[in-house]
């Protein structure tokens, strides 16, 4: 259910604020907040995002929960993978979907939060039926040959995942880590809480991360690439994942011992 008209009214109200000083706060009308409380106009995606921020929430509570009767969230009640996302959308306020690529990969870990760098991306709509149903999308451009047959230089189109409860054992992911940058991955969760990286090509040795150094985790939903697979390396590729498993499975033996 929608509260976000009643929650900005809510959020005005707790903090002191005239519908002046709010606008201000936004740079927007004053008659604008107005609008938004009362229902007759709904919020560019920015602005919300702004308003979520400043007050310490997560576009989901701004939204979906009623601070009227619930009261706000208390802040040790956020999950961590639960964050203010930058998006950028046309003028039709239609969600685009950014690109990130190789040699932007390291500015990303720093402004992946900031809706200006987000804003400064290359970004394009995609109309087909795998990339719709109201998610977030985002492109990440990968180095390296560690998840063969995906060739280096790859395009990784990613759907956001919220938090790491969200993640499918083996499936593949774009894992943004404070440490290690950006990182495409099969990941497994761990019963200590830890996450297990597993590259594709048997060469790289898997291993494990923290959960709490998982800034933002994009769910691997289909590849673009401009350097097809030679024959000779698709059956490398078969001999390798053949050696994976057989890895896999001596590790899981291992852990029943």
């Amino acid at each position: 259910m929608n509260h976000l008209a009643q929650n900005i009214k809510y959020l005005r109200r707790v903090n002191k604020l005239t519908q002046s000083e709010l606008a201000d706060m936004f740079e927007i009308k004053r008659s604008q907040v107005g609008a938004y409380e009362e229902g007759r106009a709904t919020p560019k995606i920015q602005i919300m995002q702004d308003l979520a921020k400043q007050f310490s929430l997560t576009l989901d509570e701004l939204i979906a929960c009623d601070f009227e009767t619930e009261g706000l969230p208390k802040p040790d009640s956020v999950s961590k993978g639960l964050q203010v996302l930058p998006i950028v959308v046309d003028e039709k306020n239609d969600e685009l979907i950014p690109i990130v690529p190789v040699k932007a990969s390291a500015g990303y870990l720093n402004g992946y939060a900031d809706p200006e760098y987000i804003e400064q991306l290359p970004r394009f709509s995609m109309p087909v039926p795998e990339l719709s149903g109201g998610a977030t999308y985002r492109v990440f451009q990968i180095k390296g040959d560690s998840m063969l047959p995906v060739l280096p230089d790859s395009y990784i189109f990613c759907e956001y995942i919220e938090s790491d409860v969200d993640i499918k054992d083996g499936q593949a992911y774009i894992v943004i880590t404070k440490d290690d940058g950006l990182v495409y991955k099969r990941v497994y969760q761990r019963k200590t809480g830890s996450l297990l990286l597993k590259s594709d090509n048997v060469e790289y040795d898997s291993y494990e991360i923290e959960s709490a150094s998982v800034l933002e985790l994009w769910k691997a939903k289909g590849i673009l690439s401009f350097d097809l697979p030679q024959p000779e390396q698709i059956e490398n590729q078969k001999i390798s994942e053949t050696l994976s498993e057989i890895k896999e499975e001596i590790r899981r033996l291992r852990e029943a011992w």
